[in-house]
């Protein structure tokens, strides 16, 4: 898989994206339904990402998981345990779980996913991806996520925040300042597949 590693900027204390997600994108047209068609092309962990959460192909987790640990892992100081992002969109399966676990297995780091709780938006208030400013997200993510403290083993670790698609950084900020107020938190390193 080719990589063009980006540093991601934000409140962790180092970040890392595989790749840029769309190469280009042109735009041939409307179907007969409306819908506007385009001519994408995706870097290839764009293109392996989108088969895995547009096309439910389970089949890209494994080699996605391989690169993360091949390219990303090695940057960042020894990490204690692996935080996939809290979903924005709910699914039978969610893909950055899936890879958190499966980078889990294959590198014997443990994820818990139950660390990071994201309570529901205010009814009626838009989707975070409507919204299209870094302040209105900002305002929109205020107090929305809090911590489980589900550890219970004595001890203080890195963490790795695992996401898919990087685009403002707001939700990964919030989630980063939660984890920094649980005291079995040391450092907090983020990783994501692509960058938007």
């Amino acid at each position: 898989m080719e990589v063009q590693v980006k540093k991601l900027e934000g409140s962790w204390d180092l970040g890392y994206a595989l790749h840029k997600h769309t190469l280009s994108s042109t735009y041939l047209g409307d179907d007969e339904y409306g819908h506007p068609q385009f001519d994408t092309t995706r870097s290839e962990p764009g293109e392996a990402l989108y088969q895995l959460k547009y096309r439910s192909d389970w089949n890209q987790v494994a080699p996605i998981a391989a690169q993360l640990k091949t390219t990303l892992l090695p940057l960042f100081e020894k990490v204690g345990l692996i935080i996939p992002m809290p979903a924005s969109t709910i699914r039978a399966r969610q893909p950055v779980n899936e890879l958190a676990v499966e980078l889990g297995r294959i590198t014997g780091i443990p994820v818990i996913d139950n660390i990071v709780v994201k309570s529901p938006p205010p009814e009626g208030s838009p989707q975070l991806k409507n919204l299209h400013g870094r302040e209105e997200k900002d305002a929109a993510l205020q107090g929305r996520f809090s911590i489980n403290p589900s550890i219970t083993n004595d001890g203080c670790w890195n963490a790795l925040l695992l996401d898919d698609l990087f685009d403002t950084g707001a939700t990964m900020d919030a989630v980063c300042n939660a984890l920094r107020t649980y005291n079995k938190i040391n450092r907090v390193y983020a990783a994501s597949i692509t960058w938007k």
